[in-house]
C-alpha cells in the first residue's frame, strides 16, 4: 500500500507537467463556461404558429375572439417582417406560452413559415360557410402528429378520441416530485463525458506516452509490480476527474445534490472507464495505431448521450451500453429524492466489471513486458 501511495503521488506530480493533464482541466473549464454562460436556465417553450385567415371580416373577428377565450392573457401587437425585399405587417397575439402570427397574405405566411421552420396554417371559409384547413409542415413532424392532422377535423374521429381520452385514468405517483431545470438536466451528459469518455482517452494517452519513453519495459527490472503502476495511473485520473466533476456540479447547482452517491458513482465508473482504456492500449504500440478502435469506442459510449437529448429515439439496445447507467446514475444523484438502489447497483456493476477487466489488463501488460 505504501508503494502504491508513493507511486500515485509520483504519477500525480508527473502528470501535472504534461499536456494531457491540462486538456482535462481545459475541457472542464469549457463545460463550466457553457453551463453558466451559454446554456439558459430553462429553454423557451413558446409555441409559434403562422396563420392566414381567408374568410370574411366578421368571421375573422369571431376567430380572434375565440383565441382570447381559449388563451389567457393574450396581448396584441403589430410586427414587421421582411419578405422578398418587402415589409409585411402582421398581427401578433401572444402570451407566455404561445404566439399566433395572423397574416393577411398567404404567400408571405408560407414563405416565412418555411424560412423560420414554424408551423403554418391557412383557414378558408367558402361563400356557403364551409371551412377547410391547409397545414404547411416543415418535415420534422412525427408520423403521429401527421396522423392527428388527418383526423383533426373529422367530427366522428374527434369525438371518439375525446371520449377515449376522458376515459383514461391518471394517477400521480409522487405529488412532491421536483424536477431539474434545463441547465441542470444537461449535467448528467457532461459528467458522463468528463468522467468516462475523457478518462478513457486521457489514460490511453498517458500509457502510450510511457510506452514511447520505455517506461513500461523498465518495469521488468524494477521491484514495483505492473499492477502498482496501472493502479497509480487509474488513481491519478480518478482523482482529477472527481475534483473537476464536483466543481462543475457545485458551480451549477450549489450543494443541492447527493454528494455521497455522486462520489461513489464517480469513483466506480471512472475506475471502469480507466481500466477499459488501459486494456485497449495493451493491443497497440502508439495512439495512432489505436485511433480507429478508440474512436469507435468513444462513439459507442456517446450513443446514450444522443438518446438522452432525443426522447423520440431511445432504442432498447442503448440501455446495454455502460455509459447509459453512468448517465442515468448521475441524473439520479442530482434529484432531490434519488433512487439510491439504482445508483448503488450501477456502481457495484462498474466496480465488479472494472476489477475483472483490470485483472485481464494486468495479465496483458505482464505478457507484453516479458516479450
Amino acid at each position: 500500500m505504501k508503494k502504491l501511495w508513493h507511486s500515485f503521488v509520483k504519477e500525480l506530480t508527473l502528470s501535472s507537467r504534461t499536456f494531457y493533464f491540462y486538456i482535462e482541466i481545459i475541457m472542464a473549464a469549457i463545460m463550466i463556461f457553457l453551463l453558466l454562460f451559454v446554456i439558459p436556465e430553462n429553454f423557451s417553450s413558446t409555441e409559434t404558429e403562422y396563420l392566414y385567415l381567408d374568410m370574411p371580416e366578421a368571421a375573422q373577428e369571431f376567430f380572434i375572439d375565440d383565441l382570447y377565450k381559449n388563451e389567457e392573457d393574450l396581448v396584441k401587437e403589430v410586427v414587421e417582417f421582411g419578405v422578398d425585399d418587402e415589409v409585411v405587417m402582421v398581427d401578433l397575439y401572444s402570451n407566455e406560452d404561445k404566439e399566433f402570427y395572423i397574416f393577411s397574405d398567404q404567400d408571405a405566411m408560407v414563405t416565412l413559415a418555411e424560412k423560420d421552420q414554424k408551423f403554418g396554417g391557412a383557414i378558408h371559409v367558402s361563400d356557403t360557410g364551409e371551412i377547410t384547413y391547409t397545414y404547411y409542415l416543415q418535415g420534422y413532424e412525427t408520423e403521429r402528429l401527421r396522423n392527428i392532422f388527418l383526423v383533426l377535423h373529422n367530427e366522428e374521429d374527434i369525438q371518439f378520441l375525446g371520449d377515449h381520452a376522458e376515459a383514461q385514468e391518471v394517477r400521480s405517483l409522487n405529488d412532491d416530485f421536483v424536477g431539474l431545470s434545463d441547465r441542470e438536466n444537461m449535467l448528467p451528459a457532461f459528467l458522463t463525458f468528463n468522467g468516462s469518455l475523457m478518462g478513457l482517452f486521457i489514460i490511453a494517452s498517458y500509457i502510450f506516452l510511457d510506452k514511447k519513453e520505455g517506461v513500461i519495459k523498465a518495469f521488468a527490472v524494477t521491484p514495483s509490480s505492473v499492477a502498482t503502476y496501472l493502479l497509480s495511473k487509474i488513481g491519478m485520473l480518478m482523482f482529477t476527474s472527481t475534483i473537476t466533476s464536483f466543481l462543475i456540479v457545485i458551480l451549477v447547482m450549489g450543494f443541492n445534490f447527493n454528494a455521497g452517491l455522486m462520489f461513489i458513482l464517480l469513483v466506480t465508473s471512472g475506475f471502469a472507464a480507466s481500466v477499459l482504456g488501459i486494456l485497449l492500449t495493451s493491443y497497440f504500440e502508439d495512439i495512432m495505431q489505436s485511433f480507429a478502435a478508440l474512436f469507435v469506442l468513444i462513439i459507442v459510449f456517446m450513443l446514450p448521450n444522443i438518446a438522452y437529448f432525443i426522447p423520440g429515439w431511445n432504442p432498447t439496445w442503448v440501455k446495454w451500453i455502460p455509459s447509459y447507467f453512468m448517465q442515468e446514475g448521475f441524473k439520479e444523484v442530482l434529484l432531490p429524492n434519488p433512487d439510491a438502489s439504482f445508483v448503488l447497483l450501477s456502481s457495484l456493476g462498474f466496480l465488479v466489471g472494472g476489477i475483472v477487466l483490470f485483472l485481464f489488463a494486468n495479465w496483458r501488460f505482464k505478457k507484453t513486458i516479458s516479450v
